[in-house]
Order: C-alpha cells, then structure tokens, then sequence
C-alpha cells in the first residue's frame, strides 16, 4: 500500500470554502435539511432544469452568463435568462410534436450550444433525456436508441449519417431532429425552423421527486450496455456536492472538460452549476495542451475539474503551462478514475495547487467520497465521504471488516443521486444490493482517520503467491518513475504463483524501450511496494485502452494478452 505525504491546503487560497467544519457537518447532517437548495413547486415536485435554469432566470441572476462555449471557428455565450428561453421554445417543439412524460428523447451531438439547450427543454416536458457521444458509431447508437425504445433523436447533419445505417432497425425512432439544416427529409425536424416559431414561455412540468429525469449507458465487462436512469430529485445531491467538493462560489468561472455523454458532464457540466448559479465554459474540440491552458487563461477559469488521464496528458506535455497566465485558478479537482499521487505533486508543481480527488460512479448520479479545499489531502486518496453518505468497507458475506483492511466498498443505499433503476433490467438492479448496502463493484480500504483509499475494480484485483495486489497501486508506483506517464497491470496465469503481474506502460517523450530501461523500472518499483507486487513483465504500448472517462480498460489489456473476447467496447475513447 502506498502512503503520501499529507499536503495541507495553500493558505493563499480564497474565498472561505463552502464546506468549512466537515466534522460538524457530517456528524448531523440530513439530506431533507438541503432541500431547500433546489426549486419546489407548492404540490411538492421539482423539475431539475427549472432549478438548475429557470430560477436563476426569474432573480437578479437573470443576465449572468451561464454558458461561455467555444468553437472551432467562433465563440458565443449564453445568460440564464437565454438559456431558459431557448430551452423553453425546444419543449414546446417536443410538445408540439406529441412527446409526454417517460418518452426517451436522445441527444448524439458535439459539444455545441444545441446540446445543452435540448437536454433542458427536454426534462422541462417531463421526457426521459438521454446522451451519447458523438464519437459513437453505429453499433453503439443501435444499443442505445433500440434498448431504449426512443421516439425522438437530435442530431446534426453529419452525424445523421451513421443513424441511417440503423434507422431501419430502430421501429420505435419516429423522428430525427437536425440542429443544423432547413430543409430535411420528410421523417426529420428542422431545429432552426421549429425553435424560429415556437414561444419562448412553457409550463414546465411539475415532477415527482423519483420520476425519471435522465438515462446514460454505462457498459460492463459482458453484455450490452446498460441504461441507468437517474431521478429529478438527484439535483439535490449534485447541487450540495458542487458547493461542497467543487467549492464553486458567486464569481467563480468554472470548467468542467467532461462530455455529457458521460455522467459528470451531465451532473457537474450542466444541473449542478447552473443550479448553483456558476457561469460554465464548454469547449468543443479535442484535447490539446496549448489550447486548453488558453481557455484557462482567456476566461480567468476559477475552477477546474477533468480527468487523471488529462492531467497526465498535461504532465506529459512538459512547462507549456509557463506559457500561460494561470493565476485564476484557484481549485482544482479530478474524477472518473482514480488520482496518481504523483499527479498531485505535479499539480502543486505546475499550479501551486494540489488537485483534488473524489470518488463516484454512473450508478450514483452524484460525488460519494472527496477531498474538500477545507481538509488536508493524502496524495493516492480518494478522501471522506460526503455528509449523508454512509460508506464502509465489507466482505463478501456483508459483516463491515476493521479499518485497514481491504473489501468491497459499500454504501447505505439512500442519498438522493442513487440511480432510480437499470432501464427494462430490474434482475441487473438488483444484483447491486445486499444487506442493506449498495455494493460499488470496487475493492478498497478505509484508515483509521476516515480516508478512503481505492485498491481496483473487484474483478481487476490480482491474486499473486496468494497475495492480493490491486492495480491502482502497482500502477502509481509505475508513472512515479520519469521514464512512464501512463501504465495499467493486470495478473497473467502463472501455474507457480497462481497469476503473475504485467505492466502495460506508455513512455514518456525522449525514452525508448530497452533491457536497460526495463531493469531501472524494476529496481524502482521494487523500493516502493512489496516483493510480490512488483510487475515480472512488462510490455510497452503507444496507448492504453480507455474509455471516454479516463478509466482503464484492463479487462481489454487481459484480452488481448489472453486471447479472450473483449466485451462491449462501445464506450470507449
């Protein structure tokens, strides 16, 4: 187990975080008592887009930005009072088209201003929305829109194409909507001609807290991918823990890199700032060091939250950074895999900031475990739980097992951002719970001080000389050495030491695989973990499998090494 330093939080930072006494707050906290930070209606129902928009438009916010978005060839920018217009004008283009409450409507679009329009015009008429990545191709658009039974898709001229390969297949789709076109084809909608004539008022409809709000496919090791379906009431949460672990304050610009194709775009990209009030950067285009750090220093970000694997990606790209005025910002965090401590480091040497991890899942609509700008952070941690989350580390029969010892990590299934069902599946819903606990699929330990540290995915976890080594670890002691950036393990069959452990690395510019090279990497991950935990070989790869939220694909790595089928891939980066 590897064990950092603690790094206490900069004293320059400002203003006073949200979250000041995290040991008062967890100690009486109840979700009821947040309720009051989203809209109700008197009949006690919300709508999660009135409360992250529509609210903000009817208060002296109304003329705040909320939506800075960057093109490849312009840029615009969005207030609130806007954004409610516009999202008011596409419900009524869905209602005027026939769509009722629970009717899926899916969006396949860029990271463009109609997006995120759509998605809230969406859950104003009560419909389920759903979102995939425009990189997805025929195959994972027929699982998605087919599983789900969609009346409606968005989409642009150019991604329509690959729809049409399908849509014979897909008896339930009645109409494609084109963002970018007048003049479509009979079964299609024009965007721009039905928004230019729909009214810009809309009586949002007044939701239950468990009714349906959004649906996003997550897949698996086996199967196709399955739809998770998170409730209006999931606001509540997403909505605390970006006051809370996001720390977003009044003035800050903040920036969230996810796609929301992927949950955090959704949770922390769209309702949970605009429900807070933040103004929101989305950049449409690839990654690119350079870039990014401009858009940084072109809005004066305040806070920022991607991914380990970008932030590797950055460390990779060298002092580029020292290119850029990147004094706004003030707090960092990072999610969708679990944080190298070295990347920590790198981020007080780059910014003079630690970043911040935390922890949470697709499943769970909302952050679970963080590290708060209030409270010190052990680099490679994932944190303490948020207040009204009860978290504790179990083994397989359910009994809670003593701190420092590795299990299955679980929690008390019931906060608010829990997902509301597995769509058409209620068997695979079920397979998440035993014993009072909702079962994360994740193997990990919690300290005696209340940290939490993730050790792997349960099925990822290595059994060596009858030893268990989780990936994570061996994988950190890896990108630590300056020759790697990148690394995922997994455990080969060994017939002496039941499996043997293979590391998978990606160098770093200016080094070249050799015996050399390979032998510095072993003597130096032997300094820093057990014996048994050491990898006995190693191969070196131009890049690892991902998927669109940074997590390595091991079980494609093991594939590959093994010659077993790879599983649905279609989430993949």
């Amino acid at each position: 187990m590897i064990v950092e330093n603690i790094i206490e939080k900069p004293e320059t930072i400002v203003p006073r975080p949200n979250l000041q006494d995290y040991d008062e707050m967890y100690g009486t906290f109840e979700w009821t008592s947040a309720y009051d930070r989203v809209e109700w209606n008197d009949c006690g129902r919300l709508n999660a887009a009135e409360s992250a928009v529509d609210r903000h438009a009817e208060s002296s916010l109304k003329h705040k930005v909320a939506l800075y978005w960057q093109g490849a060839d312009r840029d615009e920018k969005y207030t609130f009072l806007e954004l409610s217009s516009l999202s008011n004008r596409f419900a009524n283009v869905l209602t005027e088209l026939g769509i009722e409450k629970r009717d899926r409507v899916f969006i396949f679009l860029p990271r463009i201003p109609e997006l995120y329009v759509s998605f809230l015009g969406i859950l104003k008429t009560g419909a389920i929305a759903g979102t995939m990545f425009s990189a997805f191709g025929p195959e994972g658009l027929y699982d998605r829109l087919h599983d789900s039974g969609a009346r409606y898709l968005i989409t642009n001229s150019s991604l329509k194409r690959r729809v049409y390969e399908i849509r014979d297949d897909l008896p339930d789709l009645e109409r494609i909507i084109v963002v970018d076109e007048t003049d479509v084809a009979e079964d299609e909608v024009s965007y721009p001609e039905a928004m230019k004539s729909a009214s810009d008022t809309f009586d949002v409809a007044k939701m239950l807290p468990d009714d349906p709000a959004f649906m996003l496919y997550t897949s698996g090791t086996t199967g196709k991918p399955k739809g998770v379906v998170h409730r209006h009431l999931a606001i509540v949460q997403q909505h605390l823990t970006t006051e809370w672990v996001l720390d977003l304050h009044d003035d800050d610009i903040y920036w969230c890199t996810a796609d929301p194709g992927w949950v955090t775009g959704i949770s922390y990209g769209i309702l949970g700032p605009f429900s807070c009030g933040a103004s929101v950067v989305v950049h449409d285009g690839r990654f690119d060091p350079d870039v990014w750090y401009s858009i940084v220093e072109r809005y004066h970000v305040t806070v920022w939250y991607s991914a380990p694997t970008a932030f590797r990606m950055l460390m990779r790209a060298g002092d580029i950074y020292k290119n850029h005025d990147l004094g706004s910002i003030r707090h960092i965090c990072s999610v969708g895999e679990p944080l190298n401590a070295e990347i920590v480091h790198w981020g007080m040497r780059a910014f003079g900031l630690p970043i911040h991890d935390n922890f949470w899942q697709t499943e769970t609509g909302g952050i679970l475990i963080a590290n708060y700008p209030s409270m010190p952070i052990k680099p490679g941690w994932m944190g303490k739980p948020v207040p009204g989350i009860t978290a504790a580390i179990i083994d397989d029969d359910g009994n809670e097992v003593p701190n420092g010892v590795e299990g299955n990590l679980a929690l008390k299934p019931d906060f608010p951002s829990l997902m509301l069902e597995i769509w058409k599946n209620p068997a695979k819903y079920q397979e998440y719970f035993m014993g009072g606990w909702y079962l994360t699929g994740d193997r990990a330990v919690q300290h005696e001080d209340g940290y939490f540290l993730f050790v792997g995915r349960a099925d990822d976890v290595i059994n060596t000389s009858g030893e268990r080594v989780g990936p994570f670890e061996v994988e950190s002691a890896l990108i630590a050495h300056p020759a790697i950036v990148e690394a995922g393990v997994i455990g080969k069959p060994d017939p002496l030491r039941g499996e043997i452990i293979k590391a998978f690395v990606v160098l770093g510019d200016g080094y070249e695989p050799s015996d050399e090279l390979e032998s510095d990497v072993r003597r130096f991950v032997k300094t820093r973990l057990a014996g048994h935990a050491y990898p006995r070989e190693f191969e070196v790869v131009e890049t690892l499998p991902k998927t669109r939220s940074g997590k390595i694909v091991r079980r494609m790595l093991r594939a590959k090494e093994l010659g077993l089928p790879v599983g649905d891939v279609s989430s993949l980066e």
